[in-house]
């Protein structure tokens, strides 16, 4: 047996052994109740199929299979499993012999004459068997003694015939075996060799596959149950032995024929008593033997057949799954579920090299040519290797890949192969991609390693790759070469940029160039074989070949294939390796060094196809006869291919000898000959099964397995359709009976390769001939592929699974009339269920489907179900998850950005959104998968208003998450410091020094650049184009200068001094207009058919009417800077260099006025109020002068002329927002805004410090203004109201311009990259609350529903957990400094400036202003009464809370001070002691002090649950427990110096079981009281800081980046960890990414509040089954009844304080 085989089998194959008469319940009850619980418990818990195969599974015979088949079908059971491969049922009955199918000339004839001299009728088996010379040795054949039947006959006619061949076979059988046996009586036949026509089915199978096998095939792969039964027959044995004496009296050869004819019981006990045990104690094979002994009156009833049908099946199953599961856990199948797709594709594409090798059957003399290239070490040019189709190109390259290391034994080469059009993902940059990882895998890797990178998809791991590195120092000749690589060339061939999620072409083309420049050396060259480029679809074979470098590095080798037909690919290979221009063949001698690609011409070989051929019939055990091979000889002569001489023998192997074949019995070509084996498959199988069969295969994506083969079958209505009777009432359940389809595959096994993809074992044809003969054939109208495309969708989707019956429409005649009338039943198929991510528990993180992952979406697309697509995948989190932990991250983004023109998306702005937070968290979820919710509900959360459609998908992540036995959850989104982009897009230039000279928008958001080079570049629908246009006299590329837009308009100037208008919103037609000027066009407005175009330093405007293409000019008195039309377009104001503004009617041309402001300045923008009857001018200075022009006929009358004051300085551009009226100014050094309505400034914003605009614009809605600064890759975001700097927009690269259309705004860096950002969305993000300043401190009532925060500034914000927004505003004075929450949550207490306020949190209400100079910090009583004041200098007071009536003083200051639980002393730290103050005298009450002079206390802490006990921790690390009550002290133990208490980081729980003692860079130490032992906990990365909860339950912790994850530059891991320990048992409860870096946590019940740096807040709930209490606080549903409004109404209420003090503390 092949171990490899089962090894990378993904399918339990297990052939049933049985008596079909005998196990008739057995069969049925197993095939109902444990083969579909088996294949559940395989698929879900160990990504494994089961298929069992039960040859008797039809009811009827005729398409039982035959002894020849049934083996077939064993060993490949055998062979293919990936666990036991046989179960076999032994019964009380040992069954019927059945004729032989094959018998040799010898051995048939010594039959034929004993029987003759003993007078048997032994010529009737002539009738059934006729002699055939082509078998080998000749043999007499059997001869088909059943008809199939037709489905459609009745129940009783099947019977009938059932019958009457029954009969007559037992009959036959007699005949032979009496012939038999008279053979063996008179010594012609040894009785050892007369056995096997004794043999039932049963038994003959049972020792095929037992017999002669290894011990590996028997020990735990085969199940054996035997069922002896007593008393079964006891009436029926009598009436046997009376027939059999009645037959003893008819003859004396009868008689000598049953003396030597053995007995069914003797041969039973023969089987059960003497083979199986032999079996058994020298392979272990598994016997289990059960007895039943019958009433002697009854029998073997069906009663106790059906309970031991019962008992069978518990055993079985259990049996079957120790079994499974044994063999699973000793074999690793982790290579079959490679979390990485680069992985994944690099052990595929060595796994189809040596699948596609094994069919190196002829040797073809051009096998030299190409080891004379690999072994030539100065060749550095391409070998190209041509042939014709089926000439064997592509298995002669992989035969040569196996062989290349025999070839160069003294060196290491690294041998990279791709078969390209066999790849599932043919794209350029996966493909380069692919090429890349295993060029850097292999060569950091040493021949016995395997697969050096691994993806992780454990969350609790800190890393995602692992490198197995090699500790000698030479071992490894790359890593020597790297190590004096310089920064950037060691960066160019690492392996972060292969994974990089948005890697570009040209990025990847880099990459690829330094990989091979680097990393081969002369003791390591790399040889390069890529296969089938020019199969490719989509032209993709030309960016491949143009990524390829040229020439070819030192140590590089690169074969290619090409067909001669595919021209352009020759060309394009010609182009990109100039060196010479017609290459040689290398039979004509090696090309040298600088000449080229070098040319392998494959021609057809007739002889090897010939041998081919005989030796494929001699391994059948057929030939043919010398007739029949001149027809043969003579048809090789016309077509040698090797597939064809393959076709040939399957068609010549089912010759007999009597044959009369002509040249018309065997078809002319490849194409003829897989027509001819579909016919004969059609006859042999049917027409319907293995029609769609064939289709099945053809149009999956990747391939089937065979069960899922096997399901669809079962699904298809036309396939089942005969199966099902239509005489009765069909079962609920039906499938096509699995050895229907098994028989096919059989036939279909020479042409069919099994390969590993996404996991599995799938079935792929041989040739993509198959396909093109199947798909016009079988698929010859779009109908019927898109049909068959959603049957599969339907299945991988899960449609039918789970109990879903399907409906088939079936013919039923009425009555005695030919008419027939539908009729409509609904059947379960049994199809295998289709989830997105297997799972036996939930516990178990499960593996992903990745063939549903592979499939669905090719299918939805193909059956142009894009709605299905777009809603139930692309819109789906299951479908997200399957897809990033299958390493799929790079596909799910393209598949989210892609649109087909043909189908109008509903959510594509959704998409995008989603593909956006999916790229800037790349890093991560390669690394970790699993935190893909959280992710991305953290970035989706806060702008749900904009997207209402993606509710449903956070209503997944909840649940999802809930389903999680544990975790943490999102209570409350913290407000954004960025904002996702919708869209970032890039154009792969030839050049990097090419920049962007200008760009423009419309209205509708097309966008146009154009670059320094000429070039013009338009996006549209998220698709960049190049933008060509030639003059059609001189047919010569036009070069662009510049582009302006106006509506719907885009103008398009070039360097020829031409024009051209583009309306975007028809097709894409370009209209030359007629104006030519030597100036550069300044702008145009377009307006009623008309644009009005100026230029620079130019004084006239030109008007072009679009529709007549007629031209006219207005003349103004100075260069025209800028100009606004009328609403109705009769009049246009023209603004002037020299600061004057015309006015003119375009109707009649005519000048009706000018005016001009006080400077003389150049007018930048006009602002036409024609409702009011004003006109505005804005001078590039930033002044604004007031016009009214009302009357037409007069001249324009200032009414007002304002100056924008400070610095005089250019304007930089103009913003003007008339829904808000709102005007904005940038210059370089501020940007002033004013109100248009009364024509006074509102705001004026400096520039950062020596930093300086670029460039400004409003937001949507005006309440922000987005800004670009020199020197600055971010986009600023001010709010108006409050003057603050609130959003950063991230860009990868220096900004150009920001653009704004209706929806969006639109960043476009130098080199011409677009980034887009939804308008709503920054509004929302920018208005989000948060305070001021980074948050302090963070307080929490004990109902977890309200929260307080404080930033250090003067407010206080009082925060609603279900709500999500700030309350209530608590006003100060003075900064805050401290903050108090009374423990029933009525008083809140703060300390700012030396004053107490007292507020209540319900009101508002500012009770009390006392005022306390000395006061530096404040706490409450648990009791909630009294307030304590601490003082550092003075007396710290006792206070009641209601009223601020001081209660005592306290002289003594006590640092670190708590209240004790009962409300009765203040104890604190002083010189080392540990004291207790009085909470109603003030006096120090108690005292702890250390024995030892030297000792003193450095920590302590009471507990609410043990209020009389104190720990204290000693600066020696003794720990004490001080019970105040009786003042006793007690010394527990001493702690390791490692162990030691770090003051400001000790905390304990409440009940005093654990204490946080330190944290030391990456360590967390506890100490667990409650079973006395010291805990560290590692943390990723070094804490920043620690908590624990007050129950003792968690620790909470935040750290920072790991050293790996710092050398990351994407930005989660940038940014600190949250992660919640289980102290119990030290489990991970759950950890989540921050996206900004924590000043304030808090951890109360089970939330984790978290104050950032920006001012934002954010709470996360612990959810772990392992706690028995419910959470306190629910996390926050925010999807339903949440206000629609906008986030300034949604601003807290200000609690403003007393004036002035109402108490004065001395």
């Amino acid at each position: 047996m092949d171990l490899s085989s089962t090894r990378n089998s993904t399918c339990v194959k297990l052939y049933l052994c049985s008596n079909p008469e005998d196990s008739i319940i057995e069969r049925r009850v197993l095939q109902e109740c444990v083969f579909p619980k088996l294949r559940e418990h395989c698929r879900y818990t160990l990504g494994l199929d089961v298929r069992v195969i039960d040859p008797f599974e039809s009811r009827d015979p005729s398409h039982w299979p035959d002894e020849h088949t049934r083996r077939q079908l064993i060993t490949e059971c055998r062979q293919s499993s990936a666990g036991p491969f046989l179960l076999a049922l032994i019964g009380h009955q040992y069954g019927a012999a059945s004729l032989p199918a094959q018998v040799e000339v010898s051995e048939y004839l010594l039959l034929q004459q004993e029987g003759q001299q003993a007078g048997v009728r032994a010529q009737d088996l002539d009738g059934v068997y006729q002699r055939d010379e082509n078998t080998i040795p000749p043999s007499y054949c059997l001869k088909p003694l059943h008809k199939h039947t037709n489905h459609s006959q009745s129940e009783v006619v099947q019977e009938e015939e059932e019958i009457k061949m029954k009969t007559k076979e037992e009959e036959l059988l007699k005949v032979f075996q009496t012939t038999v046996s008279l053979s063996v009586h008179n010594g012609c036949m040894t009785p050892e060799k007369a056995h096997r026509y004794y043999r039932s089915v049963l038994d003959s199978d049972l020792r095929f596959a037992l017999d002669d096998c290894p011990h590996n095939d028997i020990a735990g792969r085969c199940l054996v149950y035997v069922h002896k039964v007593v008393n079964a027959k006891r009436e029926r044995e009598k009436e046997e032995i009376n027939s059999q004496l009645q037959l003893l009296s008819h003859s004396e050869a009868a008689t000598s024929h049953l003396r030597t004819k053995p007995t069914d019981e003797q041969l039973l006990s023969e089987l059960c008593d003497n083979f199986l045990p032999a079996i058994i104690s020298f392979f272990q094979l598994l016997v289990y033997t059960t007895t039943t002994e019958c009433d002697r009156r009854h029998g073997y009833t069906t009663a106790r057949r059906q309970s031991y049908a019962e008992s069978l099946c518990q055993q079985v199953y259990s049996d079957l799954v120790g079994l499974i599961d044994s063999l699973s856990t000793s074999e690793s199948r982790e290579g079959n579920h490679l979390g990485d797709d680069l992985a994944r594709e690099q052990a595929e594409q060595e796994e189809l090299c040596d699948i596609l090798c094994r069919f190196y059957d002829i040797i073809q003399p051009e096998k030299e040519n190409i080891r004379a290239y690999v072994e030539q070490r100065d060749q550095q040019c391409p070998l190209v290797v041509t042939g014709g189709p089926c000439t064997g190109k592509t298995v002669l390259l992989a035969h040569c890949a196996q062989q290349i290391k025999s070839w160069l034994p003294d060196i290491n080469p690294v041998v990279i192969t791709n078969f390209c059009n066999l790849s599932i993902n043919s794209s350029p940059t996966h493909l380069l991609s692919s090429l890349c990882y295993q060029i850097y895998n292999k060569c950091h890797s040493s021949p016995k390693q395997g697969p050096s990178f691994y993806l992780c998809t454990d969350t609790n791991e800190p890393s995602c790759f692992t490198c197995p590195i090699d500790q000698k120092p030479n071992s490894n000749p790359t890593a020597a070469v790297e190590s004096h690589l310089d920064p950037i060339t060691r960066e160019r061939v690492s392996d972060s940029t292969i994974i990089k999620a948005d890697i570009t072409l040209s990025e990847l083309k880099e990459h690829l160039s330094s990989l091979l420049t680097v990393l081969p050396s002369p003791i390591q060259p790399v040889v390069l074989i890529l296969d089938g480029l020019d199969q490719i679809q989509n032209d993709f074979s030309f960016s491949i070949i143009e990524s390829l470098p040229s020439p070819l590095p030192p140590g590089v080798k690169l074969i290619l294939t090409v067909s001669p037909n595919k021209s352009h690919v020759l060309q394009a290979i010609k182009q990109h390796y100039p060196q010479c221009s017609s290459p040689r063949c290398l039979s004509e001698g090696i090309e040298k060094k600088g000449q080229g690609h070098v040319c392998v011409h494959l021609a057809p070989n007739r002889k090897g196809c010939v041998k081919m051929l005989a030796w494929l019939l001699t391994g059948s055990g057929r030939k043919v006869t010398s007739g029949q091979q001149a027809l043969v000889n003579q048809a090789l002569t016309t077509c040698c291919l090797t597939l064809y001489a393959r076709l040939l023998h399957v068609q010549t192997s089912l010759w007999k000898s009597d044959f009369e074949v002509t040249e018309s019995s065997l078809p002319d070509g490849v194409h003829s000959s897989i027509s001819a084996l579909l016919d004969h498959l059609e006859q042999k199988h049917g027409s319907s099964i293995v029609t769609r069969a064939v289709s099945y295969l053809t149009l999956s994506r990747t391939g089937l397995t065979e069960a899922e083969l096997g399901d669809l079958l079962s699904c298809d209505n036309q396939v089942l359709a005969e199966y099902v009777q239509q005489c009765e009432s069909p079962p609920f359940t039906v499938r096509v009976p699995q050895i229907d389809w098994e028989r096919l595959l059989l036939d279909l096994r020479r042409f069919l390769i099994q390969r590993t993809v996404a996991g599995s074992r799938v079935l792929f044809w041989v040739s993509r001939h198959f396909k093109l003969v199947v798909a016009k054939r079988y698929l010859n109208t779009h109908q019927l592929r898109t049909e068959i495309h959603s049957e599969m969708a339907d299945y991988f989707s899960g449609r039918w699974a789970c109990g879903n019956a399907k409906p088939l429409c079936l013919k039923e005649k009425s009555g005695q009339e030919k008419d027939s009338t539908q009729m409509k039943i609904c059947i379960d198929r049994l199809p295998s269920n289709q989830p997105f991510v297997f799972t036996s528990s939930s516990k178990d993180i499960g593996h992903v489907n990745l063939r549903k992952v592979a499939e669905l979406p090719y299918h939805l697309q193909l059956s142009n179900r894009w709605g299905e697509l777009e809603c139930r995948l692309l819109m789906s989190l299951r479908f997200h998850q399957a897809m990033v932990r299958a390493g799929l991250l790079r596909d799910l983004m393209a598949m989210l950005c892609h649109e087909d023109e043909s189908f109008q998306f509903l959510f594509s702005r959704e998409k995008l959104l989603l593909a956006s937070i999916l790229k800037s968290s790349a890093c991560l979820l390669q690394r970790t998968p699993l935190q893909l919710p959280m992710t991305i509900e953290t970035s989706l959360l806060p702008y749900l208003d904009v997207f209402p459609a993606l509710e449903d998908y956070v209503r997944e992540i909840r649940q999802e998450m809930s389903e999680r036995e544990s975790g943490l959850r999102l209570a409350l989104c913290p407000a954004p410091s960025t904002v996702p982009s919708i869209q970032s897009l890039q154009v792969d230039l030839n050049t990097t020094d090419v920049s962007v000279v200008e760009a423009a928008e419309t209205e509708c958001g097309i966008v146009a650049e154009i670059m320094d080079d000429g070039s013009a570049w338009v996006w549209k629908n998220t698709k960049p184009g190049l933008l060509q246009m030639s003059l059609s006299c001189e047919q010569k590329e036009v070069k662009f200068s510049g582009v302006k837009s106006s509506g719907q308009f885009m103008l398009l100037s070039t360097h020829c001094k031409k024009l051209f208008l583009w309306d975007v919103t028809g097709p894409q037609v370009f209209r030359e207009t007629s104006q030519q000027t030597h100036y550069k066009i300044a702008g145009f407005v377009a307006c009623k058919e008309r644009l009005f175009m100026w230029w620079e330093n130019e004084s006239c405007v030109c008007v072009f009417d679009i529709s007549s293409e007629t031209l006219a000019h207005l003349q103004c008195q100075s260069s025209v800077t800028c100009l606004v039309c009328s609403t109705n377009g009769f009049y246009i104001c023209c603004g002037q260099e020299e600061g004057s503004v015309s006015i003119f009617d375009t109707e009649t041309s005519t000048l009706l006025g000018t005016c001009s402001n006080s400077s003389h300045n150049a007018v930048t923008l006009i602002i036409l109020c024609e409702d009011k009857g004003e006109m505005a001018c804005v001078n590039k200075m930033g002044n604004i002068t007031l016009w009214d022009v009302a009357t037409k006929t007069q001249p324009p009358r200032l009414v007002k002329e304002s100056f924008s004051g400070g610095k005089l300085k250019n304007i930089s551009n103009i913003d003007y927002s008339e829904e808000s009226d709102i005007l904005l100014l940038c210059q370089s050094h501020q940007v002033t805004l004013w109100d248009t309505c009364d024509w006074v400034i509102l705001d004026q914003f400096l520039a950062p410090q020596e930093r300086a605009f670029t460039q400004a614009v409003l937001s949507h809605h005006s309440h922000l203004f987005l800004a670009l600064l020199d020197k600055c890759a971010l986009i600023l975001v001010w709010q108006l109201d409050t003057g603050e700097c609130v959003l950063s927009l991230e860009t990868n690269k220096q900004p150009h311009t920001l653009l704004k259309t209706a929806s969006d705004v639109i960043c476009v860096t130098h080199d011409g990259c677009l980034t887009v950002w939804d308008s709503e969305m920054i509004a929302l993000a920018g208005t989000a609350p948060k305070m001021r300043c980074a948050v302090r401190e963070v307080v929490v009532e004990q109902t977890g529903e309200w929260f307080y925060t404080t930033d250090g500034s003067q407010a206080v914000w009082r925060w609603s957990l279900e709500a999500g927004h700030p309350h209530a505003n608590f006003l100060h004075d003075g900064p805050v400094e401290k903050l108090r929450l009374s423990p029933n949550g009525i008083h809140l207490v703060s300390l700012s400036a030396g004053e107490i306020y007292i507020w209540l949190t319900e009101t508002g209400e500012n009770t009390l202003r006392i005022s306390c100079s000395r006061t530096t910090d404040i706490l409450i009583t648990p009791n909630s009464n009294f307030g304590v004041s601490i003082s550092k200098r003075g007396l710290s007071q006792v206070w009641k809370l209601t009223h601020g009536s001081i209660v005592c003083s306290i002289h003594l200051y006590l640092s670190d001070a708590q209240v004790s639980p009962e409300s009765t002393f203040l104890i604190g730290l002083r010189c080392g002691d540990l004291l207790a103050a009085s909470l109603w005298s003030g006096s120090i009450s108690k005292r702890f002090s250390c024995v030892e002079i030297s000792e003193h206390v450095v920590a302590f802490q009471t507990l609410s649950e043990h209020p009389d006990f104190v720990v204290v921790m000693a600066a020696s690390g003794a720990v004490f427990t001080w019970k105040m009550a009786e003042e006793t002290v007690c010394r527990h133990f001493q702690l390791p110096y490692m162990f030691h208490c770090q003051p400001h980081d000790f905390q304990m729980s409440s009940d005093g079981s654990y204490a946080l003692l330190s944290t030391v860079n990456e360590v967390i130490n506890i100490l667990d009281l409650h079973q006395v032992r010291l805990c560290s906990f590692k943390s990723e990365g070094p804490v920043i800081t620690a908590h624990l909860n007050k129950t003792g339950g968690y620790a909470i912790y935040i750290s920072g980046p790991t050293c790996q994850e710092k050398s990351c530059t994407c930005h989660p891991h940038t940014k600190p960890v949250l992660t919640v320990v289980r102290l119990a048992d030290g489990e991970k409860v759950g950890s989540v990414h921050l996206c900004k870096n924590p000043t304030a946590l808090v951890c109360e019940w089970q939330c984790v509040f978290v104050g950032f740096e920006d001012g934002s807040v954010g709470v996360y709930s612990v959810s772990d089954v392992m706690t028995k209490r419910e959470e306190s606080i629910r996390c926050r549903e925010v999807l339903n009844n949440q206000l629609k409004q906008c986030p300034f109404d949604r601003a807290p209420f200000s609690c403003l304080p007393l004036q002035t003090p109402n108490i004065t503390w001395p």
